[in-house]
């Protein structure tokens, strides 16, 4: 097998300045902000001359990361950030927390928006989908202590 490990899910937005905090809320760490633009970066994307400014957070686990991405040049050409939850693509990255209520307290206090409402899947898991910063769409689970699926 040659896949090792998911490295990062990537996010567009429109403001590193508002996405962050939101998700420094949620639970995840800042581990880096940079502009990245050259050749380089171009021959990666397929975007010539591009420049970006990213962010980089990392979950408290240390093993996963989320890659925040504001497009300096080129200027950005679609906008999937209020698709239904149906559409196709990339639809959205789900977190696993400690207590659903009181992230979805905290994290309404960012401005998120929940799309549905919280349910129980099963003995397993509390669910729900939440607009982010920009609308983006964000998944949050809750184990719950017998972690039935069946």
């Amino acid at each position: 097998m040659t896949l090792k490990r998911m490295d990062n899910v990537g996010i567009v937005v429109e403001s590193l300045d508002a996405a962050i905090p939101f998700f420094v809320e949620l639970g995840m760490r800042l581990e880096g902000r940079a502009t990245i633009e050259g050749e380089w970066a171009g021959r990666v994307t397929g975007l010539s001359a591009q420049r970006v400014e990213i962010a980089m957070l990392v979950t408290p686990d240390g093993h996963s990361r989320l890659e925040l991405s504001r497009f300096l040049s080129p200027p950005v050409v679609a906008d999937h950030r209020e698709a239904p939850v149906n559409a196709l693509g990339y639809l959205r990255v789900m977190f696993t927390v400690e207590d659903i209520d009181d992230t979805l307290a905290r994290l309404r206090g960012r401005g998120a928006q929940l799309v549905g409402e919280v349910v129980q899947y099963r003995d397993a898991y509390r669910l729900c989908y939440i607009r982010g910063p920009e609308g983006v769409l964000i998944g949050l689970a809750e184990e719950l202590e017998s972690g039935e699926l069946a």
